[in-house]
């Protein structure tokens, strides 16, 4: 399905609009090293959903979805000043899973290039189980037909 070009426009302003009241607004001292990973909005555009990471441990990461929920008014006060819409777009803060599951796949490639060298180090002491070449050639010598 086609992705509305008004909406993705709309989300990239949110995502400025929120990355700009957080830094310039919002001072709630359990707000961490927090980045705006995406931002999604409905086609309709009644809803917005603002992705985020935290740099930290699992305590700032709860401490920092903590002050987001807090903010959010604050967040969507701003949006409603910065966006030329008739509705201001409820917000959202989801904790993006993207570093977790690019931990996850770094993970899986380690161990399969230690497979693969582990093939490669089997596969270059292998001897092979009959001749070289297993497939018949004509006598040399009884060629003359």
């Amino acid at each position: 399905m086609k992705e509305n070009p008004r909406a993705r426009k709309i989300a990239d302003r949110i995502r400025q609009i929120t990355v700009d009241a957080l830094r310039n607004e919002v001072k709630d001292p359990r707000l961490g090293f927090v980045t705006i990973t995406d931002v999604r909005v409905t086609g309709d555009l009644q809803n917005a959903t603002v992705f985020y990471t935290v740099l930290g441990s699992q305590e700032e990461i709860t401490d920092s979805g903590v002050a987001l929920e807090s903010a959010k008014g604050l967040i969507r006060r701003e949006l409603g000043r910065g966006l030329s819409l008739r509705l201001t777009p409820s917000v959202e803060f989801v904790l993006d899973g993207l570093p977790e599951n690019a931990a996850s796949i770094e993970h899986l490639l380690d161990e399969a290039r230690h497979r693969d060298a582990q093939t490669a180090s089997a596969a270059s002491s292998a001897a092979y189980a009959g001749e070289e070449d297993p497939y018949r050639k004509p006598d040399e010598e009884g060629e003359e037909d």
